[in-house]
């Protein structure tokens, strides 16, 4: 099961159209613009939830008014329409709704025709898919139309290289950038169905896509290495994962051996022998700023094994930190736009958890990375999954003292910090039938031309995204995985 919840933000406004004007909201999801919607769009969108989610409360909606806003209450409205995407955002029944994702689907649509990224709604396409058909990947010639989401397009790149259907869902699609000089691929993010992968790739370019596995306990490898088509992939991901580092091999007779199986092509051996590192299945991130164990500090991150790592080096040495998400009470992403820029890229991202390091006592560790939104998606994903299966055993009888420091020896590699990967996972996010109408429609092909955007002042936006406890319109769910810890600890 993955996690379908969003972060959303509207950082500024524009004026689109002649005699009268109206006013458009720039929407951003998970850090990237998505759309542009007038607030009567949004309107119907939260009539549809209304009459379709039926038992789920929404959050207020931002009233109709008569005559027309000032400045300030434009501002109100912006900030007011925020904050109702991200309570639904941030309700994984609402998020999951099969209401939702189409209206956002269409309305990334409409804004691409409107803003001639794409000729017609029914154009058809050619994508490029890298796929681990050798340690080296290669590259598979998909057709798409403009229309479809990440899971129509992740079943015609599976059908491709002929892996069976019941297999598909444990994949999925990630957009991925490669860097300039290393040449190594930066993961940006994954693919979900409330987006075109051929206009998202148009909105973030330079980027390819690239399909990997998409779950975070290893015991699922079993599922896959029945087949061979399967086992292909996941052999030849998990070659290319240790080459890069991702995976690191923790003594030279380790290596030894995974390269003589490598040689003489033992997928099934090679599998069951990495498997047993301590690093395999999670996902390395860039260098990145953390504030622990003191201010400033630059750190490697990785997320896996229900563990967020920090790995900074202390002269020769390399030290590893642990945090387990059974012990992280909340966590937040925070998002601060520059308004000159804002429709290309957010200026800053800072992922922050809060973390019981003792049985009374909590701290908040912060990160700056631009790739603070995928880390909170993996670490909502990773709770997920331990909920669905049952995972978490109550209290954890080891030391309150959580972070652990591991020393590396110097004759270890030092951590790669320029590639990243994700897995977590996937199932069909939708409760519900297809909506009978469409969302309303506001961009023609001959709309007038684009107006200077109606900036705001910088700001930042922020979400919750778990807690412990349950609040009383029930918008944030219950994170049983935090390890027995009660308000009267807290």
């Amino acid at each position: 099961m993955h996690s379908s919840r969003m972060h959303f933000s509207i950082p500024d406004t524009q004026e689109l159209g002649s005699s009268p004007t109206y006013t458009a909201y720039n929407i951003h999801i998970n850090g990237i613009h998505h759309c542009v919607l007038r607030y009567k769009q949004l309107h119907s969108l939260n009539e549809q939830l209304r009459r379709h989610c039926v038992g789920v409360p929404l959050p207020p909606f931002p009233p109709k008014r008569l005559l027309p806003l000032t400045n300030g209450q434009l501002e109100a409205r912006r900030s007011s329409l925020e904050q109702y995407l991200q309570a639904v955002g941030q309700d994984n029944r609402l998020a999951r709704s099969a209401h939702l994702q189409q209206f956002l689907q269409r309305a990334q649509l409409d804004t691409a025709l409107a803003e001639g990224q794409v000729a017609t709604d029914c154009e058809e396409q050619q994508l490029e898919v890298q796929v681990y058909t050798n340690p080296a990947g290669e590259r598979i010639l998909v057709s798409c139309s403009v229309q479809q989401n990440a899971s129509a397009l992740l079943k015609s790149v599976c059908r491709e290289l002929q892996l069976p259907e019941e297999l598909v869902r444990f994949f999925c699609l990630f957009l991925v950038r490669r860097q300039k000089k290393s040449g190594d691929l930066h993961l940006v993010r994954r693919l979900m169905d409330f987006e075109s992968p051929y206009i998202t790739r148009l909105q973030v370019q330079p980027c390819e896509l690239l399909l990997r596995t998409c779950y975070w306990d290893s015991s699922r490898d079993a599922k896959l290495t029945g087949n061979k088509v399967a086992l292909n992939l996941l052999y030849n991901q998990t070659v290319a994962d240790v080459n890069r580092e991702w995976v690191v091999i923790c003594t030279p007779g380790e290596g030894r051996q995974l390269n003589s199986l490598q040689l003489h092509g033992r997928a099934r051996e090679y599998m069951d022998l990495v498997r047993q590192l301590p690093s395999y299945g999670c996902l390395q991130f860039d260098e990145a700023q953390v504030d622990y164990p003191e201010p400033n500090t630059m750190a490697v991150i990785s997320i896996g094994n229900k563990e967020l790592a920090l790995r900074t080096a202390r002269g020769v040495k390399i030290y590893e930190t642990k945090f387990r998400v059974t012990r992280m009470r909340s966590w937040r992403v925070s998002v601060t736009h520059n308004t000159l820029e804002s429709r290309l890229q957010p200026t800053h991202l800072q992922l922050a958890f809060e973390y019981l390091i003792g049985k009374q006592t909590l701290r908040w560790i912060t990160i700056n990375s631009e790739q603070a939104m995928l880390m909170s998606v993996c670490l909502q994903a990773m709770v997920d999954e331990l909920l669905q299966r049952g995972g978490v055993s109550g209290k954890d009888h080891n030391s309150d003292e959580e972070q652990e420091l591991n020393v590396v020896t110097p004759s270890s590699s030092t951590p790669s910090s320029t590639c990243s990967t994700s897995t977590w996972a996937s199932s069909s996010c939708s409760t519900s039938t297809a909506p009978t109408t469409p969302p309303v429609r506001f961009l023609s092909e001959d709309s007038a031309p684009r107006s200077k955007a109606r900036l705001t002042t910088s700001r930042t936006f922020g979400a919750v995204f778990f807690r412990n406890d349950v609040v009383d319109n029930g918008a944030r769910v219950a994170n049983g995985a935090f390890e027995g810890i009660g308000d009267d600890d807290l």
